[in-house]
């Protein structure tokens, strides 16, 4: 059975807040979580944030045109997917994708919902909305052991 949390983002401070108690949890090293959400809603930069707080260091860009950024924080391989403008099917082979999803490490992707049928159960998915006053309602939902215990980890950062 699925977990559901509910959680209010006021500023960036909480997405940051969140990412560094995400970053902290030992579940955090083999999973895959899906980011869900409208253009503008703050899906990248909470990915940025987890990013920065797991020790990536450098640049960090967002995937929207190679699809995938990969980065490394210590012995952690972790790949950033964003399949907003992913369009064939055929690709998710072709890339490779398939033996990326299927090694150790973190994968977090935006816009699932392009590749879906080709995509695992996600172990944790967040779904960010923007309110009208600027804040974002976001809905974890734990969709695996894995992703029960990234959530249960985090009480005090939702």
């Amino acid at each position: 059975m699925a977990l559901v949390v509910h959680a209010l983002w006021h500023s960036e401070d909480d997405t940051q807040a969140f990412a560094q108690g995400l970053a902290r949890c030992s579940a955090i090293r083999d999973v895959y979580i899906e980011l869900q959400g409208q253009l503008g809603t703050g899906k990248t930069t909470l990915v940025r944030h987890l990013l920065r707080a797991l020790g990536v260091q450098g640049r960090i860009k967002s995937p929207t045109y190679a699809v995938v950024e990969p980065h490394e924080a210590g012995d952690l391989s972790i790949w950033h997917f964003d399949f907003y403008r992913f369009s064939d099917p055929r690709e998710w082979e072709d890339a490779g994708f398939r033996d990326i999803f299927a090694s150790p490490g973190l994968k977090l992707a935006e816009w699932p919902s392009q590749a879906a049928g080709s995509l695992p159960m996600p172990d944790l998915t967040v779904a960010i909305s923007l309110r009208s006053d600027g804040a974002r309602e976001v809905v974890f939902t734990a969709s695996s052991p894995a992703g029960r215990r990234l959530i249960e980890g985090l009480p005090h950062a939702l």
